[in-house]
């Protein structure tokens, strides 16, 4: 409707002044009277400022409008009550589409609202920079585990902890660090993760920030009670004979509150008194291996790392497994894929702890039919090196599947508990993990991811 009336007004305005200009050519080239033909020229050229200044009202009101838009002005409102119908209908329309945008700031500001409040009530520091390093957001979460009412940009918090404003500078999208940071209230460790959001003008880093401290220390707390109970365990099963042997040992030397005489000990007291001294040194033997078992535990050497090729390294264990016993019973098969796989790790510790996985497998499958273990070398959906051994064995209970890693917890009867312990702190040496998965009856499957 606005269209259909500037136009008609611009067509009937045109349209004149061509009569106009036809009529003076005419009048021109016919003699005509040069009164006639002065006044023809006056009012063409009236009709011309005329379109021009049509033309630049109709102009200047969509300019300032465009201005006020651009400003994000939205007070500014044309009048709709004068008798100008195609300048009315403009006006009524950019007052409509004024409107509209009115309430789409609205609904806009009301989410940013509703997104800020929802930011400020997570238990999740979030704090969004660009790459020049300024802030655009720090919710209050974060502000408080830094300790600071306002931060502006990232080199702030260099005065507060070098190595967390260093993370923060060199951190890329989908990077997790961790950071220790002492303040008044303490250390508290921090884990930092990170993601980019990409603008027409810029990439900008989303770090969320965590406290993990109470994570770690009621982990920490609840690893130390597992191993407190299964040391106690242990110690109280070799001491108890011992203390039991010792009494019943001294009863053969002691009559009546007094010490026995020479001549009152027989062949049979001392023949006693031999397999009970024998008893005693096993148990303390056992106790021994079981001391300087925990001390292989605590007391790993640190890894030597070298890059080489994982053939190699299945080529050697493979030998190793040949070396088992019961190994003739079970094939083992082995993938790598691709086969040019490299490790940058210690290959004596990898091979050992491959070793103790397999030897776990055959023992766990050795007398089933069908047994299989599979020793399968790869890139993870995460494009890092991982290693899976895999067997088709009887698996691990669900709930056995998370005390099989703490130290000396074993369900072999002549097993020392210490070798998936010692082979998850080897993994950790090398920043890797070592993960189980089992499914009873069905299959049992051990990962070391690097």
């Amino acid at each position: 409707m606005i269209s259909r009336n500037l136009y008609l007004q611009i067509i009937i305005r045109v349209v004149l002044i061509s009569a106009t200009a036809t009529g003076v050519g005419w009048l021109w080239a016919s003699g005509g009277s040069g009164i006639l033909i002065f006044a023809l020229i006056i009012a063409g050229i009236l009709l011309v400022f005329n379109l021009i200044s049509f033309l630049n009202g109709t102009n200047r009101k969509m300019s300032y409008f465009l201005e006020a838009v651009q400003n994000n002005d939205s007070t500014l409102k044309f009048p709709e009550d004068i008798r100008n119908k195609p300048i009315r209908e403009l006006y009524q329309g950019l007052n409509k589409v004024n409107e509209q945008i009115q309430q789409l700031k609205i609904e806009s500001q009301q989410r940013e609202q509703y997104f800020q409040t929802l930011l400020e009530h997570i238990a999740t520091g979030i704090i969004t920079y660009n790459s020049k390093g300024f802030v655009l957001h720090a919710n209050s979460f974060a502000r408080k585990l830094l300790g600071m009412d306002v931060l502006t940009h990232i080199s702030q918090i260099d005065r507060i902890n070098r190595t967390l404003f260093q993370t923060m500078q060199n951190i890329r999208p989908f990077d997790q660090k961790l950071v220790a940071l002492t303040n008044e209230r303490g250390t508290i460790e921090l884990s930092l993760k990170a993601s980019s959001i990409k603008t027409t003008t810029d990439e900008l880093i989303l770090l969320s920030i965590q406290d993990i401290r109470s994570e770690l220390d009621e982990k920490e707390l609840d690893s130390w009670m597992k191993l407190i109970r299964v040391l106690m365990h242990e110690i109280m099963n070799s001491i108890a004979p011992i203390t039991s042997l010792a009494e019943s040992l001294s009863k053969f030397y002691t009559k009546e509150g007094r010490e026995v005489l020479p001549a009152e000990i027989d062949e049979k007291t001392i023949a006693m008194t031999v397999r009970g001294l024998n008893v005693i040194n096993e148990q303390g033997n056992g106790l021994m291996y079981f001391v300087e078992s925990y001390r292989k535990l605590t007391r790993l050497p640190k890894p030597e790392k070298k890059l080489f090729k994982v053939e190699d390294l299945v080529t050697r264990v493979k030998m190793l497994y040949l070396s088992l016993e019961n190994s003739d019973l079970v094939k083992l098969s082995v993938a790598i894929n691709p086969p040019d796989l490299e490790l940058l790790a210690d290959e004596n510790l990898i091979s050992q702890v491959l070793l103790n996985l397999l030897k776990n497998a055959l023992e766990a499958i050795s007398k089933s039919p069908d047994a299989r273990i599979q020793l399968i070398a790869r890139i993870s959906e995460k494009n890092r090196p991982e290693i899976l051994v895999i067997d088709n064995g009887p698996g691990i209970p669900e709930e056995i599947i998370e005390q099989i890693f703490v130290p000396f917890f074993t369900t072999r009867e002549n097993g020392s508990g210490i070798g998936l312990s010692l082979s998850r702190q080897i993994m950790r040496l090398h920043g890797g993990s070592l993960q189980v998965r089992s499914v009873p009856g069905k299959e049992t499957v051990f990962t070391l991811g690097f």
